[in-house]
């Protein structure tokens, strides 16, 4: 997808980070590299809007059940075990979950 015009960020680029940016897991240079984008790039900008309505509509129809309190302890437990297990690393520009 492109809009034919070249751009200071790749078409592939900012669709691959469109979640990442729904979701505010970006920095500050990462979510200004996408805007930017989406104001120049038309077909970017409509996938964008396309991600963002799937997005309001399974947090709408799915986002309603609160995670039971015993469950999220249990996991952030687990987190942190791993986190201490794991030494410090890097830090990412984006967090890919495959939750």
């Amino acid at each position: 997808m492109s809009c034919g015009k070249p751009h200071e960020t790749p078409c592939t680029e900012v669709l691959a980070r469109v979640y990442s940016y729904l979701d505010g897991e970006l920095d500050e240079h990462g979510c200004a590299q996408v805007r930017r984008h989406l104001d120049e790039c038309g077909p970017c900008l409509r996938e964008y809007g396309l991600e963002e309505a799937v997005k309001k509509l399974v947090n709408k129809t799915c986002g309603c059940e609160p995670v039971p309190a015993d469950l999220r302890a249990k996991v952030m437990e687990r987190i942190e075990r791993l986190c201490a297990e794991a030494g410090p690393q890097p830090v990412a520009e984006t967090v890919d979950t495959d939750i």
